[in-house]
């Protein structure tokens, strides 16, 4: 992922107007949406960035969290006062900068910055000498580059999957800790411990 795309964080995706006042509908993308309730401004852009440039800071007269559609959230924009004023956000995208982005905790990482990281295959036992004749054996291999990130579902408990685009097609790897033995988000780089049938079991 460029340095460029990493100066913002998208936060949510406006899908429509709601009522009939100026609002919008939008599909929330971050898992700590309550904060968005309190803001008095945002950035909206539109999806495809490199031919729009660069987001456009609004006021927000407010926010809520849809009772009756979950995962969604209400916007009204500033001067924002009637439905086809509220048109002209649809498919548009929510931003924040990057630096207002919540600190998270050790062991737990965004989404995007799991996205774009390249996936490089390890040995449980590293080479003690890397100057042995054995160390380009256990040297890491490059799998791919992590395409997506999938969840279980809602309401099922369970490990996220890294979904890696390799030459050989998509590869499905457990964000487990076990499995993912290093994760360098700054050196956009993921080391990991296949467990034996696991390329078995994603043919499958």
């Amino acid at each position: 992922m460029s340095p460029e795309t990493q100066r913002w964080v998208i936060v949510a995706r406006i899908l429509r107007p709601r009522g009939n006042k100026g609002e919008v509908a939008a599909e929330l993308l971050t898992d700590f949406p309550k904060r968005l309730t309190g803001m008095t401004e945002v950035f909206i852009g539109a999806s495809d960035r490199a031919q729009a440039g660069e987001p456009r800071l609004i006021a927000l007269k407010s926010c809520w969290l849809s009772q009756n559609h979950k995962g969604q959230a209400v916007f009204h924009f500033e001067g924002s006062n009637s439905i086809s004023e509220a048109e002209k956000f649809r498919g548009h995208d929510v931003f924040l900068p990057i630096e207002k982005r919540v600190t998270l905790g050790p062991g737990q990482y965004f989404v995007d910055d799991l996205i774009g990281c390249s996936v490089f295959e390890t040995s449980e036992r590293a080479s003690v000498v890397s100057s042995s004749p054995c160390s380009l054996e256990t040297a890491p291999a490059l799998l791919g580059v992590v395409r997506d990130v999938q969840f279980t579902g809602e309401g099922i408990s369970g490990t996220p999957i890294l979904a890696v685009d390799t030459s050989s097609g998509e590869l499905l790897v457990p964000l487990a800790e076990d499995i993912c033995a290093n994760i360098n988000t700054r050196a956009r780089r993921i080391d990991v411990v296949l467990p034996e049938g696991l390329r078995d079991l994603n043919l499958k």
